[in-house]
């Protein structure tokens, strides 16, 4: 099995990028247009964002993306770490992408002292909970949300 190598988002990677978070999107039924695609883009590359990103390579391949940010946290002190968006090219999946992505994001929030890292899935999203399963603690949180915008 090839090592997978993770690196936070470089310029050079948008178009894989742009490839696999659109991917990402139609898995969860989203349509990301270009111009959603280019707000994201830029926010991962602006230092002052607030989201930043990993890619995840196999040979030389983008082949999974991570987006996470970090906040104070409340509880500990130190910083709490979210896992917004976490997506493996279909046809990499198995070669521990996702394994690895996560490891590198909690290697960054470990180094920063205490907090936590979280993230949410589909409850139906099997395959990453198997995933998911092995690398973290499933928590009891149940989650809420409220739409602060209209849906056209």
């Amino acid at each position: 099995m090839t090592d997978v190598g993770v690196r936070p988002v470089a310029p050079g990677d948008e178009v894989a990028w742009r490839r696999l978070f659109r991917d990402y999107g139609v898995f969860y039924e989203s349509d990301f247009d270009d111009a959603q695609l280019d707000h994201v883009w830029r926010l991962l590359l602006d230092p002052a964002g607030g989201v930043d990103a990993l890619v995840a390579e196999l040979d030389g391949e983008v082949v999974g993306i991570a987006h996470y940010r970090s906040h104070p946290d409340t509880f500990s002190r130190g910083r709490d770490w979210y896992l917004d968006d976490l997506f493996t090219d279909p046809a990499a999946r198995g070669a521990g992408v996702a394994s690895a992505l996560i490891a590198r994001l909690t290697e960054f929030a470990r180094a920063t002292g205490p907090g936590t890292l979280r993230w949410i899935t589909a409850a139906d999203n099997e395959r990453a909970q198997r995933v998911y399963d092995r690398v973290a603690t499933r928590t009891t949180w149940v989650t809420y949300e409220v739409r602060t915008a209209a849906e056209g």
